[in-house]
This record gives structure tokens, C-alpha cells and sequence, in this order.
């Protein structure tokens, strides 16, 4: 399915947020801190849109997805970028590898997000971080009614009109209304082993941006 809106898919993310995408990367980017001799691994990078604010900081970024078509268009633009396919639920990546590993927007996918908060706790160093951004619950309920309205109604004609497989972005408002709340997110990575779990909402809460230690 990804590997089918490869060529569009920053292009139809920027529509379907409204722009509001390129805020919560840079929101990522503060909670990640990363800098020269950082090792940052970035999960369901795709096309590694997500993944360029970390290299431009100095930091050594590997942008990892599931996606061959994905990480063929990545390769195609920034052939700079050490690329590499990878099951976030068996990551290809030895021990304590990295400073901080981060998803954004990517973990709703994983068939097993529990097996995949515990792959990213095993290949993170003592002391270093996760940083997850996801979709969410709006915290003002009259905004959720709205929200959840323009997912399942407004959202697939959208995609449709920008995205080369619209039916991708019908299973993207299925899978957002399915996702875990905040504190549900929240149980999970403590479960997982992370410490000093925490979140911070964006835009309301269609987005909460995740974090957690492994000390």
C-alpha cells in the first residue's frame, strides 16, 4: 500500500494536515535534540521528509522503513542518507545502537506496537530517548466531533484528488479512530520499559507527541 503512494505522499501529507505537518516535525526535531555525534534512528521514515531536520543538525540519521517503494523515492532525492529497510518489530540494529529513535505518524501501522516499543528499547542506549509522534484525540469535544467527521467524510475525497492510491487514506482515518488515547499510548511504553514517560498534545490533541527514557 505504500509502496503505491510513494511518489505523492509528502505532497497529500501537507494537504491532508493543512499544512500542520511541517509544525509537528519541527516539534519532533526539539524533543529528539539532536547534534553533531548523535546517532538517531528514524523509523517509518518513508521518503525521509521526517528525517532531514536531524541530518542538517549534524547528527548521523538512519532513516529506516518497511517500504521499498519508499525508501526507493528517499534514495532517489537524498541519496546521501543511509537508507535501510527494516521490520520495526525485528530492527536490523545491534543493542544500545542509538542516542534517541523517533516515528512519526508510523507506528499506527505496525502489526505488533508492543513488539515494536520493545525493538526500539533494545536498540537505544542507556540514557537515551524515543520520541513518537502520533495521531490522537482532540481534548475539546466539540472539536473531536469535527475532527472525526472530516476523517471519514471530507478526508477520502480529498485524498482522491492528491494521492495516487486514495484508498491508502481511507485506511488512514480507519486506523487514526482506532488508535490507542493518550494515556493508552502513554501504558504502552511504560509496559515496553521505557522511564519518565510523557506527552504533549498538538493541534488539540489530533496529535500527541510521546516520550520516554531508557535508563
Amino acid at each position: 500500500m505504500f509502496d503505491g503512494v510513494a511518489a505523492n505522499y509528502d505532497l497529500t501529507n501537507t494537504v491532508l494536515s493543512l499544512g500542520q505537518d511541517r509544525a509537528w516535525r519541527k516539534e519532533v526535531t526539539r524533543a529528539v535534540d539532536p547534534g553533531p555525534g548523535k546517532r538517531v534512528l528514524d523509523l517509518a521514515a518513508g521518503t525521509a521528509t521526517s528525517s532531514l531536520p536531524f541530518a542538517a543538525t549534524g547528527a548521523y540519521v538512519v532513516p529506516c522503513d518497511f517500504s521499498i517503494g519508499m525508501l526507493s523515492e528517499g534514495k532517489r532525492k537524498h541519496a546521501h542518507l543511509p537508507f535501510t529497510a527494516g521490520d520495526a518489530t525485528k530492527l536490523p540494529f545491534r543493542d544500545e545502537s542509538f542516542d534517541a529513535v523517533t516515528i512519526s505518524f508510523g507506528l499506527r501501522n505496525v502489526v505488533d506496537t508492543d513488539a515494536a516499543l520493545k525493538e526500539m528499547f533494545r536498540v537505544t542506549k542507556k540514557g537515551g530517548r524515543v520520541v513518537i509522534c502520533e495521531f490522537s484525540d482532540p481534548t475539546w469535544a466539540p472539536f473531536r466531533t469535527v475532527y472525526n467527521e472530516y476523517l471519514m467524510r471530507a478526508l477520502p475525497p480529498v485524498a482522491r484528488a492528491v494521492s495516487s492510491n486514495p484508498d491508502a487514506y481511507v485506511y488512514l482515518a480507519e486506523s487514526i479512530r482506532a488508535w490507542p488515547d493518550q494515556a493508552g499510548l502513554a501504558k504502552k511504553l511504560q509496559q515496553a520499559g521505557w522511564s519518565q514517560v510523557a506527552w504533549r498534545n498538538l493541534t488539540g490533541g489530533v496529535v500527541a507527541l510521546h516520550r520516554g527514557v531508557r535508563v
